[in-house]
This record gives C-alpha cells, sequence and structure tokens, in this order.
C-alpha cells in the first residue's frame, strides 16, 4: 500500500523579528519627538539587538527583522540629528538672552522742524544699503542693540593738539601720518551690567585700513575709559586714530561685542 503524502506543516513564523520590527517603528517615531528623545534613544538600541538576534532564528519573516535593523540604525541617527537641533536651538536662545541677537537699530539726527538733517540717500536698485561704507549714517546718529546705544558726538580731523596736551608722554604722529578724534557716548540698556569697552568704535580708511585706537598708545584728557555701566547709565570719551596722511576716514560703530556693525560720515 502506498504511503500517504502528510500534509506540509506550516513554517513557523519568527515572532522575535515581528517584535523587533515593532519596537523599531515605534523608537523612530519617539526619536523625531524632541521631547520624547530619550524613550527613542532605549527602543532603538533593543530593536537592533532583536533583529540582530532574529535573523539567526528559524522561521518565516525574516525580512521584518532585517527592516527592524535598518529603522534602528536610522532612527538613532535622526535622534542624534534632533538632539544637536534641539541643543543648538537652546544654545542660540541663551546666547542671545546674554549677549542680544546682533541686530542694530539706527536712528538718524533731525534739525528743528523734525525732518532728518542727514540728505536721503538716492533710492534704487543701485543704492548702497544705509550704514554700509558707500552710504554712511550721519555724525550723532543713535545707534542701538539689545544692550547698548552709541551716539558719535564729534570728529576733530587734525587732533595733534588734543594729543599734546592729553598726556606729556604722548608721541607726536609720524611723519606722513596724523590724529583723528573721535568722541561718543554710550549708554548701557541691557539686564545686568556691561563694560564700556563691549562698544567697538575705530576708523576704516579710504584705502580700507581698519585703525583700532590701541594702534598708537595715546591718552587723552577724556580718554574713554572701560567704565562699568548698569541700565541706564552713560559713559561719554574720546579715541585718537592715526591716520595716514592723504586718506579719508569713516567711523565704524559696533554697539556690543556680537552686534552689528555700521559705519557713521564724520
Amino acid at each position: 500500500m502506498p504511503p500517504v503524502d502528510q500534509p506540509a506543516t506550516p513554517a513557523k513564523r519568527n515572532v522575535l523579528a515581528l517584535v523587533a520590527l515593532i519596537t523599531a517603528a515605534v523608537g523612530f517615531i519617539f526619536a523625531c519627538i524632541p521631547g520624547a528623545l530619550i524613550v527613542g534613544w532605549i527602543l532603538l538600541p533593543i530593536a537592533f539587538v532583536l533583529s540582530i538576534v532574529s535573523l539567526f532564528l528559524k522561521g518565516s519573516g525574516k525580512w521584518m527583522g532585517i527592516v527592524g535593523l535598518v529603522a534602528s540604525v536610522v532612527g538613532t541617527i535622526v535622534g542624534f540629528v534632533v538632539f544637536f537641533a534641539v541643543v543648538a536651538g537652546v544654545a542660540q536662545e541663551a546666547f542671545e538672552d546674554e549677549f542680544g541677537n546682533g541686530d542694530t537699530v539706527v536712528s538718524e539726527p533731525t534739525d528743528e522742524s523734525g525732518e532728518d538733517a542727514a540728505p536721503a540717500a538716492e533710492e534704487g536698485s543701485d543704492a548702497a544699503a544705509e550704514g554700509t561704507r558707500e552710504n554712511p549714517y550721519a555724525l550723532g546718529s543713535t545707534i542701538s542693540s539689545s544692550d547698548w546705544t552709541v551716539v558719535i558726538n564729534s570728529h576733530t580731523a587734525d587732533g595733534a593738539a588734543a594729543v599734546a596736551e592729553g598726556n606729556q608722554f604722548n608721541e607726536a604722529a609720524p611723519a606722513g601720518s596724523h590724529y583723528e578724534i573721535v568722541n561718543y557716548t554710550v549708554t548701557y540698556t541691557g539686564t545686568d551690567s556691561g563694560l564700556a569697552p563691549e562698544v567697538g568704535v575705530d576708523v576704516v580708511t579710504s584705502a580700507g585700513n581698519v585703525i583700532n585706537s590701541y594702534d598708537a598708545m595715546v591718552v587723552l584728557a577724556d580718554n574713554f575709559m572701560a567704565d562699568e555701566l548698569y541700565n541706564g547709565a552713560s559713559a561719554t570719551g574720546s579715541q585718537a586714530f592715526l591716520v595716514p596722511d592723504g586718506e579719508t576716514a569713516l567711523i565704524r560703530v559696533r554697539p556690543g561685542m556680537f552686534a552689528d556693525e555700521v559705519f557713521v560720515q564724520p
């Protein structure tokens, strides 16, 4: 009597692969949520291990283990990207709270009629942006950031007399150069206190050279000092700049360490 064919036994399902796939999918979702990153970071490594183990077990559905393995790896990468994006956002917010956001606001002086004292720049597509070297603001403009307000009060093109009177040890300008004096006022508008030198004032010559006050060791009678100021307090002083003869200079102002700089026409 011929043997009776036995019905084929269905292959056993790889349950571990299914668990790994589900764990990886849930971990991937949590890894994309900034407030739930920690859950994703717990589930994804578990899914990774389960996926590898499931590939060595007998049974159908190993493709689920492969998908779970890929999802756990990709989910981990996504989790790190989200984490660093969150950290960068928090750091930027803290930085702006501490040092300001870098925005500089300028209001130009007005005459007695209430109109701008400086002539308006030509409009058009070719007109340079206000505050640049090509289109500087007028002397006396109020230059502000979140922490500081700066006003350039005056500019003296020939500062030899002021330098000579400032201190007996001041040296005369070397041949081919001259001193120019800039007087300005800074006002602290931040929440805590700030140091006046946080405001940057220097000159940029027509040749493109940047000249700082410390390039020449000069002490003036009203020399600008490193005052510490609280909200609402102001300090006024002058600085001397050694400028090459034959070059014109623009005053460059940065109202705070991380604020945007603008140019002022002497």
